[in-house]
């Protein structure tokens, strides 16, 4: 029997709910609040969720992630007398069924139940468990539980898939995932590192070329494109494609067709493209970097991978594993791992996410030598600084910032967050002085990736760049 869980804190909707489900043939139980609403999701399980936003003791969008989360992964229906357009995008974007205003009519909260009972029942009797092959993924975290998940949902269709994240996030492990978990798996899997070639060569090398096409071309040659027929290309920080290359791209997805440069012939190509990037490419649209087409063409789902700092106990079964794997590559004795080893990384914010954390491993196997345990004394210094604590004297530079903040606060004393978010702005006005219109040297000036550089800018309202 389906179970659906209704949680409002007005008894006339609860029993109207419950006498149109006990109708459908639904079990119904009612919660009043989100703390009664925890305790029996913690208990039972229930295949749709209706909620009400405003509860007596909380936003119902607050608890929205831990129920879309649940084991039993119920479809939740939001119903509500204060939603908004903001509302019901927070709401899409965690994975709600439907959004019903209140004053509702039976009609409109109806169909929307019936439709999501329907769904249920066609879930639970074509369910089959099939195991995920995760390609060396690591972790058991909710937030890479999620990426699993979508990406379980990506490899069941053929739809292009932007793969998105911090640099050093693991993109193209996940690309890989989807490929290997598809129809397409025994076919190739082709990466293009678009951001290492240069203007002149990308298109020869994905196109192709024939015998004589041009200066140097002694030979024909096969593009990745039909390297990957069959199979899946992976267009790696795509955000680096000049725009010429996008709209012959472009041309090649809609039409399924390659013509190597200097050949005669258009050839059938069959592939998927998954594109992986650490740059907002909404950003770039906008300032005219990059194609809207083509961003709708290759972003058909789009899976955002959590930096390795929001992944909690997933750095110890990452640092547990790859150290078993090292010692073995190494040939060395298997090495134990203190827990003040995995403290001291755990407490690290690591901007560079498993690629940093890897590349510092290798460096403790290195420094333990015959070592029979990695200890925090065999990590590089700067690693070891991020557990100390330091009481620094207010400067006159920071004073002047708490001064600031409070002439525009009702409070007596300025929150962290406001301080830190006007030093932010602060500073991005002086980088953008400093670099003008190059955000390259923006980039380079500030250390910061181009996707965290348009995310602060746009955050702060701040003007961004021109086309170079």
């Amino acid at each position: 029997m389906i179970r659906v869980l209704i949680v409002d804190d007005d008894s006339k909707i609860c029993l109207f709910f419950e006498t149109v489900l006990e109708r459908m043939g639904c079990e119904t139980v009612t919660a009043k609040r989100i703390s009664e609403a925890k305790k029996f999701t913690a208990k039972e399980a229930f295949d749709i969720i209706l909620l009400d936003l405003e509860l007596p003791d909380g936003n119902g969008l607050d608890i929205m992630p831990d129920l879309v989360n649940l084991p039993s992964s119920p479809e939740i229906i939001i119903i509500t007398g204060t939603g908004d357009i903001r509302g019901a995008e927070i709401a899409f974007k965690n994975g709600a069924w439907d959004f019903v205003q209140k004053p509702f009519r039976l009609d409109d909260v109806s169909l929307p139940i019936q439709r999501a009972l329907q769904y249920r029942k066609e879930k639970m009797a074509s369910h089959r468990l099939i195991p995920l092959k995760r390609s060396r993924i690591i972790g058991e975290s909710q937030v890479l539980q999620q990426c699993l998940d979508e990406v379980g949902k990506a490899a069941s269709t053929d739809a292009s898939v932007m793969v998105t994240g911090e640099t050093g996030t693991g993109k193209e492990l996940f690309a890989r995932a989807i490929h290997e978990n598809s129809k397409r798996a025994s076919k190739p899997f082709v990466p293009v590192d678009c951001g290492s070639l240069t203007e002149t060569l990308i298109e020869s090398t994905l196109f192709g070329h024939e015998k004589g096409a041009f200066t140097g071309a002694s030979h024909k040659q096969e593009g990745l494109i039909l390297q990957a027929d069959g199979g899946t290309l992976m267009l790696d920080e795509v955000g680096e494609l000049p725009l010429s290359m996008q709209k012959a791209l472009l041309r090649t997805l809609q039409e399924r067709v390659v013509r190597p440069i200097g050949g005669r012939k258009e050839i059938k190509v069959d592939i998927r493209i998954i594109s992986a990037t650490n740059l907002s490419l909404d950003s770039m649209v906008k300032e005219k970097q990059f194609r809207e087409d083509f961003l709708y063409r290759i972003r058909a789902m789009e899976i955002h991978l959590p930096p390795l700092r929001d992944r909690g106990k997933d750095i110890e079964e990452i640092v547990l594993k790859k150290i078993h794997e090292l010692s073995k590559r190494y040939k060395l004795e298997a090495k134990a791992v203190s827990d003040e080893y995995i403290e001291t990384l755990a407490s690290n914010n690591w901007p560079g996410n498993i690629r940093e954390l890897l590349n510092v491993l290798d460096y403790s196997i290195a420094s333990a030598g015959n070592d029979p345990t990695l200890v925090s004394k065999h990590l590089p210094p700067d690693y070891r600084i991020s557990k100390l604590e330091f009481l620094l004297p207010v400067k006159k530079d920071t004073q002047q910032i708490i001064d600031n903040v409070l002439e525009n606060s009702d409070s007596e004393f300025p929150s962290l967050n406001a301080c830190r978010e006007k030093l932010e702005r602060d500073y991005l006005k002086r980088l953008l002085e400093k670099a003008g219109s190059n955000r390259k040297a923006a980039c380079r000036l500030s250390g910061i990736s181009q996707a965290r550089l348009y995310a602060l800018l746009n955050k702060y309202n701040l003007p961004g760049f021109g086309s170079n």
